[in-house]
């Protein structure tokens, strides 16, 4: 999305509901395209629904009522952004996915604009929440690459474990511009594989 993330968010990626078509596509991603021009610009702190629908041209009662709140909004951009087009690495072992995976993925969230998204979907919440799509879709995820493991007959660690464990941490680092790179990322694999008993 660097090249155009300020411009432009994915409106093929999955959203909480399905794939919207006509009028509703539009709208999606007229909005996201807002949002994604409203973060580019650096104002994703004072980001506001109806500044986001004049943008995007589009009525405010839209967004209101397709995502409630700017926080749900900025949620499913980030969502669309952060995992769009991945494919899961399959190498034969998962020490080798794990790997591979958090590589991809600490890539991805070192990129300025993608950073920016996490910051504006973090600054956005104002309390708990029960489930955030950014970490279900690592979930699943991550869970699709220890079924393959157990399959094959390897030994895993639990889901719970690679989330807390490598997506925590990169996240962390993302969002307060702590270092990433390629081999902080391998380590965390590495950990992650050591917890296997």
């Amino acid at each position: 999305m660097d090249s155009a993330a300020s411009t432009t968010v994915s409106s093929t990626a999955p959203s909480h509901g399905k794939r919207p078509g006509g009028r509703s596509a539009r709208v999606q991603s007229a909005v996201f395209t807002a949002v994604g021009q409203l973060v580019g610009s650096g104002e994703r702190e004072t980001m506001t629904i109806p500044q986001v629908a004049e943008l995007a041209g589009v009525n405010p009662t839209s967004i209101y009522r397709r995502w409630g709140t700017i926080g749900d909004l900025l949620e499913e951009v980030a969502v669309a952004a952060l995992t769009q087009g991945e494919e899961l690495p399959d190498h034969g072992t998962l020490a080798d996915d794990l790997a591979d995976w958090s590589r991809i993925i600490a890539a991805d969230i070192s990129r300025p604009k993608r950073r920016a998204y996490l910051r504006a979907m973090t600054s956005a919440r104002d309390g708990i929440v029960e489930a955030c799509p950014c970490w279900e879709t690592r979930r699943e995820q991550a869970t699709e690459m220890i079924d393959r493991a157990t399959a094959r007959g390897e030994s895993a660690p639990s889901v719970p474990q690679v989330l807390n464990h490598i997506i925590a941490p990169l996240y962390h680092h993302a969002v307060f511009a702590l270092p990433i790179d390629d081999d902080y990322a391998t380590d965390l694999a590495a950990d992650v594989m050591a917890m296997v008993r």
